[in-house]
């Protein structure tokens, strides 16, 4: 039988937080049909940045990748909020990840793992998602990293 994704990310050892406040005029959540778009999520926790600075300067490339996953963490918060299960997931579309880049650091796909990898540890299959990842001058909060995600939902 295959494990839910509820039960995989319990397996895992991963409580999901609850779902961050706003920190704009903006939901956290969009519902457009099938397709679920959640909104920017930052390396926080309770309301706060818990890695923040710039990439490749205050911050090394395994705590970026450490920010890359607690974001990730905070989408999971934000689908579950508005669905009531992972497990109404059918598949991981596109993730963006926003990487706080000092001047010449040039790994954002390698911060990007740290989201990617969790996705595929919880979804398996249905984790495989495109994937964006780019360098900005500033992120909200001056968060390492944002990821934005969209994912499909099952009928």
């Amino acid at each position: 039988m295959v494990m839910s994704f509820e039960a995989k990310l319990h397996e895992l050892g991963i409580a999901l937080p609850s779902v961050a406040p706003s920190v704009g005029a903006y939901l956290p959540t969009v519902q457009a049909g099938n397709l679920l778009f959640i909104s920017g999520q930052l390396p926080s926790h309770s309301g706060k940045i818990l890695i923040s600075g710039k990439v490749g300067q205050e911050v090394e490339l395994n705590h970026a990748q450490d920010a890359a996953r607690l974001c990730a963490i905070n989408a999971l918060a934000a689908i579950k909020a508005h669905l009531g299960t992972l497990d109404a997931v059918k598949q991981i579309i596109r993730l963006e990840i926003y990487v706080n880049s000092a001047p010449g650091f040039t790994e954002q796909s390698q911060v990007a793992n740290g989201a990617s990898n969790l996705l595929h540890n919880v979804f398996g299959p249905a984790g495989q998602h495109a994937r964006l990842a780019i360098g900005v001058a500033e992120i909200p909060l001056n968060g390492a990293v944002e990821l934005a995600m969209i994912v499909e939902i099952k009928n």
